[in-house]
């Protein structure tokens, strides 16, 4: 059964950094598309970056370009997210999704092409 399982979050002030993993439960992320996204409360869950194994390939949408970098370990089995300058309109449960396998050297077009769900890591960034 693949499954991804996150962990890294926690609280954070401005400014500060934290790095969430995504690891992988029953498969290798040696073939895999990864996306992570996030959900405040009262708002629509959006994807803030992904992720594709072969290449290594990354895409982060624009509110947080330059600021959050998504790379992955092999040798580990997982996925990170590393997220710097952190803002509090970051605060949000993260998630990441993985679509096993998957041999493109782009990421998936769709959400609904991931087929596994994390269930989240609180990310908290206040004063």
């Amino acid at each position: 059964q693949v499954q991804v399982v996150e962990s890294g979050g926690g609280w954070v002030q401005p400014g500060g950094s934290l790095r969430l993993s995504c690891a992988a439960v029953g498969f290798t992320m040696d073939y895999v598309a990864i996306g992570w996204f996030r959900q405040a409360p009262g708002k629509v869950r959006e994807e803030v970056g992904c992720f594709s194994s072969r290449d290594g390939f990354t895409h982060y949408e624009d509110s947080v370009k330059g600021r959050f970098t998504i790379s992955g370990d092999s040798a580990k089995n997982a996925v990170y997210l590393q997220m710097d300058s952190l803002k509090p309109e970051d605060t949000a449960l993260y998630t990441c999704a993985a679509r096993y396998p998957w041999y493109g050297s782009l990421c998936v077009d769709e959400e609904t092409e991931y087929d596994s769900w994390g269930q989240g890591t609180q990310v908290t960034v206040s004063s």
